[in-house]
């Protein structure tokens, strides 16, 4: 033991330990673990906690420093935080129930009775909590009167008149215009927009800024967490305050009894009902009376009812069910008054007479009713048994009940502690059906039911249980409202009879509450004095007697004494009479010798029992009919019997048997029980008395009874011998036996020990306290009392029975914490002192009060340990101080208390520190409990020192003394110990973390209390070993363990309301120091000085930092280790982000911290964090979520409609991004510690706020001396910020809208990370491929859009709306925060060096704000910092950062065609500003001419939903700008002016065109190119326009045409740079992309005369250069990919491979050779399964086509396209256009002949037409691509006949083959072409013959020879040929042409053709059946032999036209010899020249 305590008591002892494992030789380990434990050590350095500063002394010299501004800042630093307050219990009666008034209380009672009225002592923080329910209060008022942002997205823009049909014939006239020169719209005739303000108007940039910044600060939101929704906080640094203890009920229910109703009414009636079990054969209730009679019936009564109180008059009772089940009854008893005859005679006529026959029988009626009046005068007292009824309480319910599954947790335990505050069993020994029985939420049930007739012989409970399943009805019936309790029910009466609160002023009938004897134990301590007796006499048997007895009552009385006046009022009467009555007879069952009873005599106990208490009992014979000598009393006495209440001090409970004195009672009869006093041997008895008690007074509970009556013995005036229960103990047993009843405490059963556990454990706690002198021997009981506590806890939570809270605490032991402690108190030792000179005597017969006053005397001495010296005297100087003062400064909270007495003041100061030092010393398995329910004992401690601090004078006690030294070494040595024991449960036994978590938690928390009552550097010391402590653990647990469990600690801590106090946070620099020695080295070097600079200090995690603020370093310690390690799933991260998240989200919501001033220090408390989070920029989620999604993603893993269009590589290539942010997404994949998209936004919004409430000259003195390599990663930070906040859109409506647009949105983010591509390019957004792992990433990120609309759409639309606004608040606000930052950097550029690099970042982040979805506020104060650098930096910014100018314009012009007013002028303002600003050099304002065009050009080409009039309105509004600015009139600017926008004027009217033509995709493409023509002379606007057409053809998935497009692009670039340049590596012009396509050559018409580069800014673009052709080419090999033709990629690639190679860029040729090996691999694998496209010709007649009539064009569509689907498709457009009834679609192929066309009509006529080539061509078109790229010529076939139908017979079928020549080769830019010559040509019927049979036999041999045969396809074919019976079969085809030899010679060569066609058919026939016959299966054999069999057929019949030659085609040139054997071989020679001749 001592060897332990030695080891935790030094708290560094561990670490030299540790530290000896790295002096390890290094030749002694490999490398790689040499490596890991260098590391190891390093983190180790890094992450341990460093000494604290002494907080107490470092306030304490602040303050006597005086610095005023210091000590208003310190504001109120409490000393003391908590208080100890006494809180009224709540009464739910009128008054408490307590014992009557003036009776000495035998000390148990008096005890409970105490702990039942006590106040509840609970020890209360004063400060507000942080996150006060008052601010969230603010904050939603706050959010009420937000004002609504407005959005373009939200905006419905005017609807435009009906969208018209488009008219063809309006592309006809404008074929050969040049689309830059004419413009058919006047401008100036439009009105212009409203003007920006000022826009030229300042005198200085400063002067701007200033502006700027004055209308960014206004209308701000002041608490930016506001408008971010809370986490859901982790319920760790919550702890739960637990239910106060409250008298438990079960569920409950309310009974109404309406009517007991019979056909006859001659009677009074009463009825008694309760509750049983049927299950458990118990009675589960008490007892209620009632009665439903009339006033009337009351009368007859009269007589023997000598009042009638209100209690009595209840029809309505509350019962209460513990435990619902499917067997519980609620049972009704009918007595009726008692009169001659048996039960079944009496009820004879309720069954005979009926309501009906009234009249018939109404003298009967008459009689019966005189007789009853007659029975009531004189036999009214006595009742007898009528009848019953059963009601079966569920079926009662279920009748109403609409079941709610979902809340079965509050029946079986899960749930209950919340809603009832009393624990539940979950214990199985119930079936399940109990657990779906809810008592609540049912509607009242009104249920009638039938009664019974009682049978005489059968009346006790046991017969009550066999009759409830089998029930006989009688003709009378009871009519029940069975309801759920409401929440208060007026005029309610308790089982005791006090009025429950509210009470009811007007209802005089009462309801009453029904005590309930739960079916199974209950545990819930008791807390009200409740002191009842239920007496059920059971059965008599006098069948010895001699007497006539037969019609046999008992009368029972409750006896104080023996005098017949002693009998006490105590017995609760029953309805509609007394409330208390002096005796009570019990029913009579007529003519019964033996009878049974069933009666339930309620008695109200005394407060003291004595021996003479007694019950009564007297037995008469009831006379039922009147003799007529009889006039005396009814009664005739047979004898007594009785039961003394007490027996050896303990009430006498359970069955008793009596017998029954025949005499007259004897003399002192009731000090003994009847069968002492019994003489007569003979004496026949009675088992009458089963008595229940409701145990809540009366322990009559083994162990719990010894303990309890020992314990009083201590304090009491007992003498010795004491007795419990049987024995006798003596004093010096005393002490045994009290030790030994505090062992076996924790044996006793679990439900005593829970009701009285409130009063065991207070008594525990004083024995801890209290030593004992006997015999004057000192006694120490403290550590087995102790002890008995652990096991107490230890059992309590054990046990399955009792609920916990989420931290694992027993919420009995956390209530009794809570509410109940309060310090020992000694006072009844105290009252009984005698005087001083008896110390230590001793007495044989001792009195206990002697002892007490020993124990009091040897108080001075500590109770644990004997040994450790007292205080010198009580006058030591300390004491005397703090005993002197009590009086006069006591706590004012406790001001209730009596006077509390010196010692007992000195002994509360010990009880902490005795706690302490039995938690320290224990050992063994006391020890391991003790520190596995820590949180116990800490709390414990807690509210003790809580009460011993509330009792000291605080002015006189400094904070560090109030506890003793000692104390502190105990909580040091407590603390380690835990901390241990956390490690070894992590180390040892992984299984217990759930343990360790808990225990770790409690740990906190109790170090969070410390903080409010010891020295808090004491404090900070014990964080401090904490922190190390667990460090040690760091190589056997997994580090992400340990970070865990240090954040979850720091996490409770850092919730303390102080926390920024004892932070220390307004001891930071919240400002710039004055004059900052700015760095004036190179920005560029790596070394530079700056971090000497106390402002770069700042933002930085530094040793001084940590120590100065002690919680705060801890937490950015920790969280800055979580963000650097890899963690599976990313919990630690988020543990980490999520707790800085809630405490900078508790600063901004808390009221104290609201000034901007005191914000601006805190923010300057978190500065490291800034630092932190741009450290870890790498992995953040930077797509963005929708706001409030918490939801994971429900899409697909791969939608092919989210790949991704971006190929990064390519656009970094052409970017040069200087945010590399996706390329390190690309190269690492998902690293693993990616942090999620909401763990994301969390870290953001802390970074936000910081920068909003930092000083801000101290944030831009820290920018200034930032190196360019990390203002590089703040300003892409603040890209991600934007894209993180992106408001989303508002209502469902447009949720389901962005769904459609999310794969736009997908793109914008990496546009802008990528280098803020945008005007010419667009290349991004447009087609390409996808990276396997960004495009998976992307995927998962991006489909939670759809979570949210799938989560919205439950939502109302008010909460929709208010979201929406909160969402566009939130995005307004992080946009400001982020534009004053780039605002604050920019202003500081004239500062540093690099201003250009930082100019174009700046610039970039704005770029990428404009691409996103802003709200019109951000919008105008962006535009406004936009311009101001314009102003600013105007010239560097043409010349340096032309790319970003072609991005602003293009941004710029987007929002010229904004619908919203606003942000149209602000659009405006600035693109003037551009031009004005560019116009200084001719060359930059050409570019920007151009790159307006461009961008316009763009615009129109991508969006479909340009909105042109608002672009026009936006044009007028420059032009007003121009004519407005006086400065400039004298120049050209405003002509320029004038010229570019009639430029772009006219480029807007081809957008009106395409919008007309938006659902006709070719005429639409056809458009396009016409307009890329246009611009032949212009290759920036034709690059647009082709890249336009590229993405537009993608959007349709035609991958083809797009890559098409592109490549067009790279020949075009290919054309300008060997213009520029001359490398040999670099293509030669459009020439060497002949081999992709031949019609690439068009794009070689620019030639030197035309376009001269570099020259007014043409082909300034990123595309004209080296890396962009390469990118362009990437794209479209990619394009080509996906679009299935492989074999381009290569071609592609084959361009791109030498410009590599050139710049010896091998990562890329890495990723092209891998590109190009996957399309090999395709080629491969896909061989003859890749279906090419479909192509079809398509002609157009009617003069109503305008330019298209007569126009013939080849359409390529998707690969398996039917000519229905084309048809279709092109009829449903065209009838829109000119109505159903003039659109005719031909459906043959013939040609059409015009004269017979209608002139009002317009056709199409739609053919299938198949590529054709020559046979030379076949020769190299081998593969399946080759017969499918580089299409011009396509054929297709019409059949005739010579009569003019288009089909005959065979003889007579003839054929047309049209052959059709494109203008250019398929694949083109476009997919349809025109047609532009035609050649027909015709075959006769022998022809086609041959044709058919040739195509035959090719299929055969096909299918015959195929590398894997397939037997299905085989077959098919085979019979088609073999077994083909139809008409036109091969045999049939062979009848008509070979059966006879032609006439006319002309046909011999193709007669002879066909014949040897035949043959080898009929080879390949074989051939095929062959092949067959090894494919089949077994079962197919029949079939092959049809097969066969046919074949053979097929060959015989044909077998004579083959053998049949014409003689002349074999006639030999020369005469045969006939010797010469060679001949044969000869004349087959000869045959064969013929042939081929």
């Amino acid at each position: 033991m001592s060897e332990k305590r030695s080891f935790i008591g030094t708290s560094m002892e561990p670490f030299h330990s540790t530290k000896k494992l790295f002096l390890v030789e290094k030749d002694s380990i490999d490398n790689k673990t040499f490596f890991t434990l260098r590391k190891m050590v390093l983190l180790r350095t890094a992450y341990e906690a460093v000494e604290p500063v002494d907080l107490d002394e470092f306030l304490m010299s602040q303050l006597r420093s005086g610095d005023a501004e210091l000590m208003q800042e310190l504001g109120e630093f409490p000393d003391d935080d908590l208080g100890v307050e006494l809180v009224e219990r709540e009464c739910r009666t009128l008054r408490p129930s307590v014992p009557e008034e003036g009776v000495e209380l035998d000390p148990h009672v008096r005890d409970c009775v105490q702990s039942y009225t006590q106040p509840w002592l609970v020890v209360s923080r004063r400060s507000i909590p942080r996150l006060h329910f008052l601010s969230l209060l603010r904050r939603t008022e706050a959010i009420r009167l937000l004002q609504r942002q407005t959005f373009e997205s939200d905006v419905q823009p005017d609807k435009q008149e009906q969208e018209k049909s488009p008219s063809l014939a309006e592309l006809c006239d404008d074929t050969a215009r040049t689309t830059l020169t004419s413009s058919d719209f006047n401008l100036r005739a439009l009105q212009p927009d409203r003007r920006v303000e000022n826009l030229l108007r300042f005198s200085s940039p400063e002067e701007l800024d200033r502006f700027n910044l004055e209308a960014r600060s206004s209308n701000r939101y002041g608490e930016l967490f506001g408008l971010y929704p809370p986490t859901d906080e982790d319920a760790v640094a919550i702890r739960p305050i637990p239910d106060c203890p409250k008298e438990h009920f079960g569920q409950r229910i309310l009974v109404r009894c309406q009517a007991i109703k019979f056909d006859i009414e001659i009677e009074p009636l009463f009825a008694t009902m309760a509750l049983y079990d049927l299950k458990e054969k118990k009675k589960i209730s008490e007892n209620f009376h009632f009665d439903i009679n009339t006033d009337q019936m009351k009368g007859f009564l009269r007589a023997h009812t000598p009042h009638t109180d209100a209690s009595t008059l209840a029809r309505s009772a509350i019962f209460s069910i513990s435990y619902p089940s499917p067997d519980i009854y609620l049972v009704i008893k009918i007595e009726k008054v008692l009169q001659q005859g048996e039960i079944g005679d009496c009820a004879e006529p309720y069954m005979v007479l009926k309501e009906s026959d009234a009249a018939k029988n109404r003298e009967k009626l008459e009689k019966l009713k005189n007789q009853a009046e007659g029975f009531c005068q004189r036999l009214g007292r006595y009742r007898m048994p009528f009848a019953f009824a059963t009601v079966n309480i569920m079926s009662a319910i279920n009748s109403t009940l609409e079941r709610d599954t979902s809340d079965t947790d509050s029946i079986n335990g899960k749930g209950t502690m919340e809603k009832k505050g009393l624990p539940r069993r979950n214990s199985d020994r119930f079936s399940m059906m109990e657990d779906n029985y809810i008592l609540s939420g049912f509607k009242p049930a009104l249920t009638v039911y039938c009664v019974c007739r009682q049978e005489g012989e059968r009346l006790s409970d046991e017969d009550l249980f066999k009759f409830l399943a089998d029930i006989k009805r009688s003709s009378g019936y009871l009519k029940l409202e069975v309801s759920p309790v409401p929440e208060t029910v007026p005029g309610c009466l308790s089982p005791e009879l006090i009025p429950v609160k509210p009470v009811s002023e007007k209802n005089p009938r009462p309801v009453k509450e029904v005590l309930e004897f739960p079916s199974s134990e209950v545990y819930v301590p008791h807390n009200i004095y409740r002191n009842l007796l239920y007496v059920y006499p059971l059965r008599l048997n006098l069948t010895n007697r001699l007497t006539s007895a037969r019609n046999i009552t008992v009368k029972i009385q409750f006896m104080s004494g023996e005098d017949p006046s002693c009998a006490m009022p105590v017995i609760f009467g029953k309805s509609s009479g007394p409330e208390f009555l002096r005796e009570v007879y019990t029913p009579v069952t007529y003519h019964n010798r033996s009878p049974d009873f069933y009666d339930e005599i309620k008695i109200r106990l005394p407060a003291r029992l004595t021996e003479k208490h007694h019950l009564l009992l007297t037995f008469y014979h009831i006379s039922c009919q009147q003799k007529q000598n009889q006039t005396g009393s009814v009664e005739s006495l047979i004898g007594y019997s009785w039961l003394p209440m007490l027996n050896n001090d303990r009430l006498q409970t359970g069955q008793q048997c009596l017998p029954i004195i025949l005499d007259k009672l004897p003399v002192n009869y009731s000090l003994h029980s009847p069968e002492v006093q019994s003489t007569i041997s003979h004496l026949p008895f009675l088992d009458t008395n089963h008595i229940i008690l409701e145990p809540f007074i009366y322990v009559s509970f083994g162990h719990l009874e010894r303990f309890f009556t020992l314990c009083h013995a201590l304090e009491g005036k007992t003498m010795f011998p004491i007795r419990v229960g049987d024995e006798k103990i003596s004093e010096n047993m005393f002490e045994h036996e009290l030790k030994l009843s505090i062992i076996s405490l924790s044996s006793s059963g679990l439900e005593p020990l829970v009701l009285f556990l409130h009063q065991v454990l207070d008594k525990l706690f004083r024995l801890i306290m209290q030593p004992m002198v006997i015999a004057g021997q000192t006694a120490n009981l403290a550590q087995i009392a102790f002890e008995s506590v652990v096991s107490v806890v230890n059992s309590l939570h054990n046990s399955q029975e009792l609920a916990k809270d989420h931290q694992g605490r027993n919420c009995l032991l956390a209530t009794y914490l809570y509410f109940v402690f309060r310090l020992p108190d000694t006072q009844h030792e105290m009252h009984t002192t005698g005087t001083v000179g008896l110390r230590y005597s001793t007495l044989t017969r001792a009195t206990a009060t002697t002892v007490g006053f020993m124990l009091l005397q040897s108080r001075i001495r500590s109770s644990s340990n004997p040994d450790i010296p007292a205080p010198q005297s009580p006058d030591d100087t300390e004491v005397t101080n703090i005993l002197g003062k009590v009086h006069t400064h006591k706590c004012n909270v406790i001001r209730g208390l009596d006077k509390i007495h010196e010692f007992e003041l000195k002994f509360e100061l010990l009880f902490h520190e005795e706690l302490a030092l039995q938690m320290v010393v224990s050992t063994g398995v006391c020890r391991e409990y003790v520190y596995k329910y820590a949180w116990f004992f800490f709390e414990l401690l807690v509210k003790s020192m809580s009460q011993h601090v509330s009792q000291l004078d605080k002015k006189a006690v400094p904070r560090r003394n109030r506890f003793s030294d000692r104390f502190k070494d105990d909580i040091t040595t407590i603390v380690n110990v835990v901390t241990a024991e956390i490690g070894n449960i992590l180390v040892k036994q992984q299984k217990e973390l759930e343990q360790a978590e808990k225990v770790n938690i409690s740990l906190a928390f109790f170090l969070y209390d410390l903080m409010s009552l010891m020295d808090r550097g004491f404090v900070f010391q014990l964080v401090k070993n904490y922190c190390n402590q667990v460090l040690q653990l760091k190589p056997s647990v997994n580090i992400s363990t340990l970070i865990s469990m240090r954040l979850e600690f720091l996490r409770v801590l850092c919730s303390h309301e102080h926390y920024l106090n004892l932070s220390l946070f307004f001891s930071s620099p919240a400002s710039a120091p004055a004059s900052p020695s700015l760095s004036t080295s190179s920005q560029n070097s790596s070394s530079c000085s700056f971090q000497d600079n106390k402002i770069a200090a700042m933002f930085d995690l530094s040793q001084d930092f940590k120590q100065r603020h002690y919680l705060t370093g801890l937490l950015l310690t920790e969280l800055s280790t979580a963000l650097d390690m890899e963690s599976e799933g990313g919990r630690v991260q988020q543990k980490a982000i999520s707790a800085t998240y809630s405490l900078l989200c508790a600063h901004d919501l808390d009221q104290r911290c609201s000034r901007p001033e005191v914000k601006a220090k805190i923010a300057a408390l978190y500065l490291p964090l800034v630092g932190i989070i741009i450290d870890s920029i790498n992995y953040l989620d930077f797509t963005g979520t929708a706001l409030h999604n918490k939801g994971k993603s429900g899409g697909p893993e791969e939608d092919p409609d989210s790949i991704t269009p971006i190929n990064q590589s390519v656009a970094m290539a052409i970017a040069g991004n200087p945010f590399n942010t996706l390329a390190r997404n690309a190269l690492a994949g998902k690293t693993t510690n990616m942090l999620t998209a909401e763990t994301s936004r969390n870290l953001l919004m802390c970074f936000l706020w910081i920068i909003k409430n930092a000083d801000q000259n101290l944030v831009q003195r820290w920018t200034v001396d930032m190196p360019s390599s990390q203002l590089n990663r703040l300003l892409e930070l603040l890209t991600i910020c934007i894209s993180c906040f992106e408001y989303r859109v508002k209502t469902l409506q447009s949720l389901t809208q962005a769904l459609q647009k999310s794969q736009q949105a997908k793109a914008r983010l990496e546009e802008a990370l990528l280098g803020g591509i945008g005007a010419r390019g667009q290349m991004m957004k447009r087609v390409g491929g996808n990276d396997r792992t960004l495009g998976q990433r992307e995927n998962l990120r991006w489909r939670k859009d759809l979570t949210q609309w799938r989560q919205t759409n439950d939502r109302s639309k008010a909460e929709l709306d208010q979201e929406a606004i909160i969402s566009g608040n939130l995005a307004t606000e992080t946009n400001l925060i982020v534009l004053d930052l780039l605002e604050m950097i920019v202003q500081a550029v004239p500062l540093a060096d690099c201003k250009d690099n930082v100019v174009g970042g700046v610039l970039r982040v704005l770029l990428h704000s404009l691409t996103c979805n802003q709200s019109s506020t951000f919008l105008s104060h962006c535009f406004s910092t936009l311009r101001a650098l314009i102003v600013k930096f105007g010239e560097l910014l043409f010349e340096e950062e032309a790319e970003q100018c072609a991005d602003l314009c293009q941004k710029v012009l987007h929002y010229c065609s904004s619908c919203v007013d606003g942000n149209r002028s602000q659009a405006c303002a600035t693109l003037y500003l551009i031009m004005r600003y560019s116009y200084s050099s001719a060359s930059n304002f050409s570019r920007v001419k151009m790159q307006v065009t461009m961008s316009l050009a763009s615009l129109v080409g991508k969006s479909s939903d340009i909105h042109e009039e608002h672009l026009r309105r936006s044009f007028r509004t420059i032009l007003a700008y121009a004519e407005e600015d006086t400065e400039m009139q004298s120049t050209q600017l405003p002509s320029q002016v004038d010229e570019l926008l009639r430029n772009l004027n006219s480029i807007l009217s081809d957008t009106v065109k395409m919008k007309e033509f938006q659902k006709d995709p070719e005429m639409l493409m056809d458009l396009m190119y016409r307009i890329a023509k246009g611009y032949q002379t212009s290759p920036d606007l034709r690059l647009t326009w082709l890249q336009n057409m590229a993405e537009k053809h993608s959007s349709r998935k035609c991958f083809t045409e797009s890559a098409m497009c592109l490549v067009h692009a790279a020949a075009l670039v290919a054309e300008y740079l060997s213009m520029l340049e001359d490398h040999k590596y670099l293509p030669v012009g459009s020439v060497t992309f002949q081999n992709i396509s031949p019609n690439v050559l068009e794009e070689s018409a620019v030639s030197d005369d035309i376009l001269s580069p570099d020259e007014d800014g043409v082909c300034s673009g990123r595309y004209f250069t080296e890396n962009g052709l390469v990118g362009l080419l990437e794209q479209a090999a990619e394009l080509f990919s996906n679009g299935g033709l492989y074999e381009a990629v290569n071609e592609v690639y084959k361009v791109i491979v030498p410009i590599l190679e050139a710049h010896r860029d091998f990562r890329k040729l890495t990723s092209t050779h891998d590109k190009l090996q996957r399309a090999f691999e395709n080629i491969i694998q896909k061989g003859h399964k890749r279906m090419f496209g479909t192509y079809f010709r398509v002609g157009f007649y009617g003069s109503k086509f305008g330019d298209l009539d007569e126009q013939e064009f080849i359409y390529k569509e998707p690969g398996i396209t039917h000519l229905p689907e084309i048809s279709h498709r092109l009829e449903n457009f065209y009838s829109q256009c000119f109505g159903d009834e003039v659109l005719e679609m031909i459906k043959d192929s013939t040609p059409v002949d015009r004269k017979k066309l209608n002139p009002n009509k317009v056709y199409i006529q739609i053919t299938f037409v198949e590529p054709f080539f020559d046979d030379y061509e076949m020769k190299d078109r081998l593969t399946n691509f080759e017969k499918n790229f580089n299409l011009r010529r396509f054929m297709y076939t019409t059949p005739f006949t010579k009569s003019g139908r288009p089909r005959g017979e065979l003889n007579e079928q003839y054929k047309r083959k049209t052959i059709l020549t494109t203008m250019h080769a398929f694949p083109y830019i476009k997919t349809r072409i025109n047609v532009i010559q035609k050649e027909e040509f015709d075959l006769t019927p022998i022809e086609v013959a041959i044709e058919d049979m040739q195509k035959k036999t090719r299929e055969l041999a096909e299918a015959t020879h195929r590398e894997k045969p397939d037997a299905v396809m085989l077959q098919m074919v085979l019979q088609g040929s073999v077994t083909a019976t139809v008409n036109q079969g091969p045999l049939e085809v062979a009848q008509v042409f070979l059966n006879e030899i032609p006439a006319d010679p002309k046909l011999f060569r193709h007669h002879n053709k066909l014949r040897l066609c035949f043959k080898e058919f009929i080879l390949r026939c074989g051939e095929a059946v062959e092949k067959n016959k090894q494919l089949i299966t077994p079962d197919q054999k029949e079939y092959q032999q049809e097969m066969k069999k046919n074949y053979n057929k097929l060959r015989e019949n044909l077998r004579p036209m083959l053998e049949r030659k014409i003689p002349e085609l074999y006639k030999p040139i020369i005469k045969p010899r006939i010797e010469n054997r060679d001949s044969f071989k000869r004349h087959s020679l000869r045959r064969t020249q013929d042939e081929n001749s």
